[in-house]
């Protein structure tokens, strides 16, 4: 096995004791190797209970950047079975790269609806993310915030009052390709033009920084990612924020608000394959999926596992059942539209 690893090195990945724990048990009988760009808490309780009823050990290398390159240069060789990531794009480059293999299993294809993993079976989701609107309290009726859709946050009426993140961060990506798949390019491109219109400032932060700065009256309306709203009301330092706003689930007289998910893919290597197909089969059943319901905040894709408490306190609300393979084709698309109206120049361009 030295003789791999150092065949690892000559490649010049990253660093020689960052592969070795893997490359070393690539080939061991009751292991599953995992890249994951999931932070490791979020998901580690998980596979601490797979290994319990499967006595299978799960091995991760965690990374902010970079899996997708990584597994290209390994190659054949890599000792990874699986690739774990959040957002559609991720999932979709993963693909674009050739590093995935197609899956067909009867369990996956049951649990997970079809709009929420690849056709062809390259990719599989295992949690949901809403893409939501924060409403002002103070400056927005609740009655009127609970009316609004994606399409009005281009309305004249909100000028110099909604914040944002920058429009090319991945989770924006995944929104504006939604909307582009749905309009078409010409009324689409509108659409964001008017948006950055109505921005109160360039956009700048993550998702928790524009509920911070409704909090501060820099804006009405931001948009975020539902789970950071539950993130907020349990930081001390952050409640504040989070109390300063109304989390609003948009497009509930339409479509129904845009959601992404948290998904996982097996490598196009994958040394361990059985032990990968048991693992992802495991995560999708129901005790795994009332785990990442309950830590994460994050809603189940198995039907019948209820969200968390903190997340059912939110509401029922109506979600689009807009394919996200198709979202993930108006990714390209939606990237040249967001530079087209320069929008990370924001409302002065």
């Amino acid at each position: 096995m030295l003789g791999k690893v150092l065949t690892f090195c000559a490649t010049g990945l990253v660093v020689l004791g960052w592969m070795t724990g893997l490359a070393s048990s690539a080939h061991a009988a009751e292991e599953v190797n995992v890249y994951s760009y999931r932070q490791p808490f979020l998901i580690q309780p998980m596979f601490d209970a797979f290994t319990r009823e499967t006595g299978i050990k799960v091995n991760v290398v965690f990374a902010e950047t970079g899996l997708v390159e990584r597994l290209k240069a390994e190659g054949r060789n890599s000792p990874a079975d699986l690739i774990f990531t959040v957002d559609i794009g991720r999932l979709a480059d993963a693909v674009a790269g050739g590093v995935t293999q197609a899956v067909r299993d009867d369990t996956l294809e049951g649990v997970i609806p079809a709009a929420m993993r690849d056709p062809d079976g390259h990719w599989f989701g295992l949690t949901q993310r809403a893409r939501v609107i924060y409403a002002s309290k103070e400056r927005v009726p609740l009655e009127a915030a609970r009316k609004l859709s994606y399409e009005d946050l281009a309305d004249p009426k909100w000028r110099g009052k909604i914040c944002t993140r920058a429009g090319d961060h991945e989770y924006n990506v995944a929104l504006f390709a939604a909307i582009l798949a749905k309009h078409g390019e010409e009324k689409a491109k509108l659409w964001l033009a008017g948006l950055r219109d109505n921005l109160a400032r360039k956009p700048q932060g993550n998702d928790r920084a524009q509920v911070k700065a409704i909090m501060e009256g820099q804006c009405d309306l931001a948009l975020g990612n539902h789970y950071y709203y539950a993130l907020m009301l349990q930081n001390e330092e952050q409640f504040a924020w989070a109390q300063s706003a109304h989390l609003i689930f948009p497009d509930q007289a339409g479509d129904g608000t845009h959601m992404n998910i948290s998904g996982m893919a097996m490598t196009k290597a994958a040394p361990h394959r059985e032990n990968a197909l048991k693992l992802m089969a495991f995560l999708v059943g129901e005790l795994a999926q009332r785990m990442y319901a309950e830590q994460n905040n994050e809603y189940p894709l198995r039907a019948g596992v209820d969200p968390s408490g903190l997340l059912a306190s939110f509401g029922d609300f109506k979600r689009a059942d807009q394919a996200l393979a198709e979202v993930a084709k108006m990714r390209p698309a939606a990237i040249r539209m967001i530079n087209e109206v320069h929008y990370n120049a924001g409302p002065s361009s």
